[in-house]
């Protein structure tokens, strides 16, 4: 098997903390920057997995990158420089304590709720009658709350958000707008490469006053595809999509006895299992961005890294 990186510990000039999410080790420069490593690690159901997938970090981070560029012209976003296959260095911004999720599909998490019975999703009325796979006649906004590291993110409605005080109303609607800009350019670009964008989460942050885009955008940990060929063909027979995201992962696990419950025990994960990971995030990289993925095989990927991110810090 390629090498996985799994974790980071570095000390840069200027440092002043390293946070570790459940893929990004970010780390935070003179309180100015952020310097954000997507690593190999990989997480399903608010758990990280015991094993990396290798390449998943580089697909991860050039797929955001590619995005973050392409969508300046909607809305600023944090991204000064990605001076590595797996770094991006950018504006440090204060967050805001919600994610926006915007779908396009009843799919995924939505559709078990929406079998088990549920007919609102984060106070958005769904009617009756529609299948699993179907397309909204408009894209909808279900944001969820923020969750510590460990928890579960949980629904919560527009309203809920502003009434809490969580995020002001008209702070709230600039990201309900954006994110739905930038959803429709990311169903453009992909629907180019014969993709449909199913489902995606956005993260907004401040600086100075003015709202930014921030972490990820459009990648497979964050977003859901199908293939566009034969997606008719498939609803109507009431088949399964074919589709380039995480959910596979969440099936695999779900199909060995795994939904991150207490009590349940990660199953494991096999050579064949994680190159088939592995080979999946190529894939969709491949796909969403037309070009083909050169794989970086540095013999030592942290020392690689360390060095090109000090050199990026040097010149800031």
């Amino acid at each position: 098997m390629e090498k996985a990186l799994l974790k980071t510990d570095f000390h840069f000039e200027g440092q002043k903390s390293l946070y570790t999410g459940k893929v990004r080790d970010v780390y935070d420069i003179d309180g100015k920057y952020l310097v954000m490593i997507a690593s190999d690690r990989i997480s399903a159901f608010d758990v990280v997995l015991p094993k990396g997938i290798p390449y998943k970090g580089q697909v991860l981070n050039q797929i955001a990158s590619k995005f973050l560029d392409a969508t300046t012209d909607i809305c600023p976003n944090w991204k000064i420089a990605s001076p590595d296959p797996m770094v991006t260095v950018g504006h440090r911004c204060e967050s805001f304590p919600v994610e926006m999720i915007v779908r396009a599909y009843l799919t995924g998490s939505s559709w078990r709720d929406y079998k088990a019975g549920a007919r609102t999703i984060c106070g958005v009325p769904i009617p009756e009658g529609m299948r699993e796979h179907q397309r909204f006649d408009h894209p909808i906004v279900t944001p969820t709350t923020k969750a510590e590291q460990g928890a579960h993110d949980a629904n919560i409605s527009k309203e809920e958000i502003i009434s809490s005080g969580l995020v002001s109303r008209e702070d709230y609607e600039m990201l309900e707008k954006y994110s739905l800009a930038l959803f429709e350019r990311g169903s453009q670009m992909a629907a180019k490469q014969g993709l449909i964008l199913v489902d995606t989460k956005y993260e907004f942050g401040k600086k100075d006053g003015k709202i930014y885009l921030i972490d990820e955008i459009h990648t497979p940990d964050s977003s859901r595809y199908f293939y566009a060929d034969g997606y008719r063909e498939r609803f109507e027979k009431g088949e399964q999509q074919r589709q380039l995201s995480k959910e596979f992962v969440r099936e695999w696990l779900m199909e060995h006895g795994f939904q991150g419950r207490d009590g349940e025990q990660v199953p494991p994960m096999t050579d064949e299992f994680i190159k088939s990971v592995s080979d999946r995030y190529i894939e969709l990289y491949e796909s969403i961005t037309g070009e083909k993925f050169i794989r970086d095989d540095s013999d030592d990927i942290a020392d690689r890294i360390f060095n090109n991110v000090n050199n990026m810090l040097a010149r800031l």
